[in-house]
């Protein structure tokens, strides 16, 4: 099977990340790009669903929550898991 050369435009951390994953699936990015290739000619379209996720506004207020707990500088942050426990148990 002849195989040609294909340019496409990935962000550059979409990049290393992919390639870090499929590292450890034991392949490179022009085999994960095939078998996706092979996968949409299969299913006749893209092999999963391609969806808006819809968030409750519960979960939509947990969110904005979370980040601003997470840039609040006031707010003790820890390192480990084991610092946590000791935070815990102190109080």
């Amino acid at each position: 099977m002849a195989t040609v050369p294909t340019q496409i435009r990935i962000d550059s951390d979409v990049k290393v990340q992919a390639n870090a994953l499929f590292n450890e699936l034991g392949m490179d990015m022009s085999s994960a790009v095939n078998i996706f290739l092979r996968q949409c000619i299969l299913r006749g379209g893209l092999p999963f669903n391609v969806e808006l996720p819809k968030y409750n506004e519960t979960t939509l207020n947990a969110m904005t929550e979370a980040k601003r707990i997470s840039r609040d500088p006031d707010i003790k942050g820890y390192s480990s898991l084991d610092d946590l426990k000791t935070a815990l148990l102190s109080e």
